[in-house]
């Protein structure tokens, strides 16, 4: 095994899987599945492990993953089912002489189950044994067919991104899901936390039917585990303090400490199991340096673009403030630089916010309602365009949310920094 296969953001990690703190959510997943008509539902924030979660615990042999992102009708999601396992699907046209018949319930082509409407058009008198010509239009059944090819299999369909599909289509889905795993379909549904009760909300029937598992952006001691397993097996040891910042840099996010970890591996041109031990260095650059190519690989350019410009002007020229670097800028500038200080946070409240910006300008700040605004629109701006938010501006509650950990570390590591 190189380092690449060591640590593995993207992919499902071996050695450096984590899955201690993870032990009681296991047992209830698993339990779900044993017992059979339950939906598993996981709710849980971008980037948090929630994929490798299912995956390695019913193999990745098992495992059918499509998305919720771009359906428009319960068809588009099953459809996606039977790609990945290779079952036929289509509307057949047959034209056949024969006497008439009466044409109804289920017709079997090619393996598929089909539903069959028919239209007959006679060529001949009609009468006692002529033959008639009869074009038929079979359509299929998505949800008969899905049950056919998963009831009772080992197969396990994971829906991603539930959350993605409009409200519609989400209680047509939901409908649909109670029907399929009555009859013996494993599936398990997946959200981000403040969408977590959108299957429930789209049918209440499936009320007592749902195991809910909550997941969270890992504890510190988690994350830890990732780069001490790995570092280990690559015979590269890392002191505590340079631990620590790992654990810092990453804000919770598994994925994220795959990446950075694999750049300290390259940063140190080791792709590879080292002969002999390897100290990482804590000295000069190299941290720089290793977190600057992680945000090489993170490319939220024209994104932060965006961003840093606020929306256009209606001719008025936004106030400068003099920061403490000795540069200037608006209030879009200096939200975006607080937000990215230490040390690294996805979740900001009003009052936070307005410490962090103290420590940005040199003394005159943006007001209150400046700053709220600017939050505002910041959020706007980022999720324009996205099928999912990445930044979010609670109004209510005066929160701030970064939903993306790779954006959050994008704002600290580009280059040029901000």
């Amino acid at each position: 095994m190189d380092t690449f296969d060591i640590f593995t953001p993207g992919r499902t990690p071996t050695v450096t899987l984590v899955d201690d703190h993870l032990k009681k959510s296991r047992e209830i997943f698993e339990d779900a599945l044993r017992q059979g008509g339950i939906l598993v539902n996981i709710s849980g924030p971008s980037k948090s492990g929630k994929t490798v979660f299912v995956k390695n615990i019913v193999g990745g042999e098992n495992l059918i993953s499509i998305s919720g992102a771009g359906v428009d009708a319960p068809k588009d999601l099953w459809l996606r089912v039977f790609h990945q396992i290779g079952t036929p699907v289509g509307v057949s046209e047959i034209s056949e002489n024969n006497t008439l018949a009466t044409l109804g319930g289920t017709t079997k082509v090619s393996g598929t189950l089909f539903f069959a409407k028919a239209e007959a058009s006679i060529s001949a008198a009609g009468s006692a044994g002529t033959k008639d010509a009869t074009t038929v239009s079979l359509a299929v059944d998505h949800l008969q067919l899905l049950i056919k090819e998963l009831s009772g299999t080992g197969f396990v369909l994971f829906i991603d991104d539930f959350h993605y599909m409009g409200h519609e289509v989400q209680e047509a889905v939901a409908r649909q899901i109670k029907e399929a795993i009555d009859k013996g379909v494993k599936i398990v549904c997946a959200s981000v936390p403040h969408h977590s009760e959108d299957v429930l909300r789209a049918n209440a029937d499936l009320r007592g039917r749902i195991v809910s598992i909550d997941f969270d952006y890992w504890p510190a001691e988690a994350l830890r585990q990732i780069p001490v397993r790995g570092f280990a097996y690559l015979n590269i040891l890392a002191s505590e303090p340079m631990l620590d910042k790992l654990v810092s840099e990453v804000a919770g996010s598994p994925q994220l400490m795959q990446s950075l970890c694999l750049s300290a591996c390259l940063e140190m041109a080791l792709r590879e199991r080292s002969a002999v031990q390897k100290e990482v260095p804590e000295l000069g650059d190299f941290y720089s340096n290793v977190c600057l190519r992680t945000a090489v690989v993170t490319d939220y350019s024209s994104t932060l673009e965006k961003l840093q410009e606020g929306p256009k002007t209606r001719g008025t020229d936004r106030a400068q403030f003099r920061l403490k670097d000795g540069t200037v800028g608006d209030v879009y500038t200096i939200l975006l630089r607080a937000i990215a200080l230490d040390p690294p946070n996805l979740h900001f409240r009003y009052s936070e916010i307005i410490e962090r910006v103290k420590l940005v300008c040199e003394r005159d700040t943006p007001v209150g309602s400046s700053l709220t605004g600017a939050c505002v629109h910041i959020a706007q701006l980022a999720n324009d365009g996205l099928a999912r938010p990445i930044i979010d501006w609670d109004s209510t509650e005066d929160v701030f949310d970064v939903r993306d950990p790779y954006l959050m570390f994008y704002l600290r590591w580009n280059k040029p920094r901000l």
